[in-house]
């Protein structure tokens, strides 16, 4: 049950982050639109907390944990999600990434498929709520001359005038998106439109105590408090100590050699600790 190498995919896996939901839910919830931008640290969980937005409301309640909330939208079946990882080298093209995000509208993708035509048809048949969740923005703008400014602008314009709020964007990034524009050489007013910012820090107390009990053994309580101690309830530490005592468990050991085993894994991934 605990994932430590790829993000976070299926909801129920899925733990905290409870007040950001909430914030990013709401923008979304309602007409207009609206923007946000996630910020955190390498491995803090942005991605994982963009699948967990695409998919946690059209979840069917059998796979998600008891008690799980999933009915942030009144209609989630109205709503389009359209994840985008400016990793995939077929989203570093512009037109490789226009016609991913008509295919997944479900829209017809027209010959050539330029800016101007792009804008065509999405303006002329976007009519219900929509959400494009961009991962590795910065990937997109430190390696992608393609995505240049007027990329940006038409992404923009679509959204804040051409398909009548039913259009938001969701990033995410390790720092401002201002800043990483400034920091790339682009000025395009894209990066101005996040009115809200999610910053992902440690987990709470609680939602690392409800991480940890998931666990199909039970943890002692000094092993929790351990794991709590040593991980400052950040979730992939969480993950990654909670793992390697389940082993040691599922293994039948019962000696404390796992925690230190457990701290030599979570050696690489100690920058979340630094303030």
């Amino acid at each position: 049950p605990f994932i430590t190498g790829a993000p976070i995919t299926q909801p129920r896996y899925f733990f905290g982050r409870e007040k950001e939901l909430k914030r990013l839910f709401n923008l979304l919830k309602r007409h207009p639109l609206q923007n946000a931008a996630i910020i955190g640290k390498k491995r803090s969980g942005k991605t994982s907390l963009l699948h967990y937005l695409k998919n946690i409301t059209t979840t069917p309640a059998e796979q998600l944990r008891p008690a799980q909330k999933s009915d942030w939208l009144p209609h989630p079946e109205n709503y389009c999600w359209i994840f985008v990882d400016l990793q995939d080298a077929r989203m570093q093209s512009r037109e490789g990434l226009l016609k991913y995000i008509l295919e997944s509208l479900k829209m017809q993708v027209p010959t050539p498929c330029d800016l101007d035509r792009f804008m065509d048809v999405v303006s002329d048949n976007l009519h219900f709520p929509t959400v494009i969740l961009l991962d590795e923005i910065s990937v997109g703008l430190e390696r992608c001359p393609e995505l240049d400014d007027g990329f940006w602008e038409c992404l923009r314009s679509l959204a804040t005038n051409g398909t009548g709020g039913n259009l938001a964007f969701v990033l995410a990034t390790p720092e401002s998106p201002i800043e990483m524009a400034q920091n790339t050489g682009h000025s395009s007013p894209f990066f101005n439109i996040f009115g809200y910012t999610a910053y992902l820090g440690a987990l709470t107390e609680i939602e690392a105590r409800e991480l940890i009990v998931s666990s199909p053994i039970a943890f002692t309580d000094e092993d929790v408090e351990w794991i709590l101690t040593q991980s400052c309830c950040w979730p992939l530490l969480l993950q990654i100590l909670c793992r390697e005592r389940l082993f040691n468990l599922e293994e039948g050991e019962n000696d404390d050699n796992w925690r230190e085993e457990g701290l030599r894994q979570i050696k690489p991934f100690t920058h979340l600790l630094d303030s």
